[in-house]
């Protein structure tokens, strides 16, 4: 599907790797063992870096595992969510999920060879220290999130070595209006983050971030990219743009 990439190694590049580029808030809680990836981050109560990755589950007390798992978020009022990635165990992991009053919805895994990407575009701008602010207000304003965990954890990201997460902001004329960014790793590029405020959409921001992000990843000799996107939105957007669906995802929300 992807030149000099097995389906496996695609899997690892968009499930496994990006975790180690991971920048902790000092709150974070890391929870790994085999079959289970989890994340806890009570400062980032109203989402982000509070998720749970499982695919290989017990036969005895799964039930049990799921319960105490959902349970320590909600006693820590903290909105996470739960990926079920291909291959999960049990084989009805997501319907059991279902049952436990959390909002599914359907990620497509994507990817795609960095050969020819095109240029900088113009609207589109890296975020450093010096304009940080503006990527944290349109992140927060359009995640609906509270700014001031979220300017925090930008600024570790831009001052964390070994410097992996690139952040970029977009413009529509004079106005920040979208942001995204991306995790370089040693064989990929991870693209995560998107958004774009409801009053600029249609603008083609969105296309804009993506390339920005994709000419980045070329001057770094980086020969792939991948991106978990969400099936109703950003995921056609991506295919129109030359990325290939690799797996179908369901992922479950708190409210």
């Amino acid at each position: 599907m992807i030149p000099d990439f097995t389906l496996d190694e695609l899997l690892h590049e968009l499930l496994v790797a990006p975790r180690a580029a991971l920048v902790p808030l000092p709150d974070t809680t890391i929870i790994e063992r085999p079959g289970w990836y989890q994340l806890i981050t009570p400062s980032l109560a109203q989402g982000g870096m509070n998720e749970i990755i499982a695919s290989r589950l017990p036969d005895e007390g799964t039930d049990a595992l799921i319960d105490e798992a959902i349970a320590t978020y909600r006693r820590l009022g903290i909105r996470f969510r739960w990926t079920v990635p291909p291959g999960a165990h049990p084989p009805d992991l997501a319907d059991r999920l279902a049952r436990r009053a959390l909002t599914r919805s359907e990620a497509l895994g994507m990817a795609c060879s960095i050969t020819a990407p095109p240029s900088m575009p113009s609207s589109v701008e890296e975020v450093s220290l010096a304009n940080v602010d503006a990527f944290t207000e349109v992140m927060a304003e359009g995640w609906q999130m509270d700014p001031a965990p979220l300017d925090t954890l930008h600024r570790r990201m831009l001052t964390t070595p070994p410097h992996r997460q690139h952040l970029f902001l977009a413009r529509a004329g004079d106005t920040p209006a979208a942001v995204a960014s991306y995790v370089s790793l040693p064989r990929s590029a991870y693209l995560i983050g998107a958004v774009v405020l409801p009053a600029h959409r249609g603008k083609g921001l969105y296309r804009a971030l993506v390339a920005a992000r994709l000419a980045h990843a070329h001057s770094r000799a980086l020969p792939l990219a991948t991106s978990l996107a969400r099936a109703e939105t950003s995921a056609p957007i991506l295919t129109h743009l030359g990325f290939k669906t690799i797996c179908k995802i369901p992922v479950f929300t708190s409210e």
